[in-house]
């Protein structure tokens, strides 16, 4: 099964990645969609998923962040086929600890969004950062360790795009939100950017094909 805002997110992806760079991945699009709604259980999903990946090397950047759509389709679309309580189960537990080192902390801002929706709010960074990732509470800690650039740098908001991109390329490569950083900040500026505003921030993004790829797929997923 496949959720149509997933169908909606990656096809925008591979629209923005496909312009800002010379390889044509639009028409990967039948493959990514034979894998989001295969019947196959997750784990045999995301083999699947890779395989197109090792296939088409060029779309590699892509790869975590497709990872992150597959598992939020699992949860809004696949998930209906389980049990009710799956996601407790010590089967989920043993595919979680498996999939442990994959994906990216857009998965965070994916279910941030799906819970805006759900509440009927404007995704807003503060309410993300306090309230959904709740970096100010004690036990996690975690979280405020991989969000700290951007707690620190909120004010960037009310900053052109170019200053939200000159932050950017300071972070250190082994930073979680190393890649992230700029679409994602770009995105909670302007939830909504007309054309003449994305092609602002294309011409201020540090990696075109992947920054515009993550921005498409967070205005698309509202």
């Amino acid at each position: 099964m496949i959720d149509p805002k997933i169908e909606i997110a990656f096809v925008a992806a591979l629209e923005a990645f496909s312009k800002y760079n010379s390889f044509d991945a639009t028409q990967l699009t039948d493959e990514f969609a034979d894998v989001f709604a295969s019947d196959e259980d997750f784990l045999s999903k995301v083999d699947e998923l890779d395989a197109v990946f090792d296939e088409n090397p060029e779309v590699e950047g892509l790869r975590e962040i497709f990872f992150d759509l597959l598992m939020i389709n699992f949860f809004s679309a696949d998930v209906k086929k389980l049990e009710e309580d799956y996601l407790d189960t010590p089967e989920w537990e043993s595919i979680e600890e498996e999939t442990l080192d994959r994906g990216t902390e857009l998965l965070n801002l994916l279910l941030y969004l799906n819970e805006c929706e759900d509440e009927e709010i404007e995704p807003e960074l503060e309410d993300y950062l306090k309230e959904f990732l709740l970096v100010d509470e004690d036990e996690f800690q975690d979280e405020y360790r991989i969000y700290e650039p951007v707690i620190a740098n909120q004010i960037l908001i009310e900053s052109p795009v170019s200053e939200i991109s000159k932050v950017a390329t300071t972070l250190p490569e082994d930073s979680e939100l190393a890649e992230l950083f700029y679409p994602m900040m770009c995105f909670f500026q302007n939830i909504d950017p007309s054309d003449e505003e994305k092609k602002e921030i294309a011409d201020n993004a540090i990696n075109k094909e992947f920054d515009m790829a993550v921005l498409e797929i967070l205005v698309s997923f509202q």
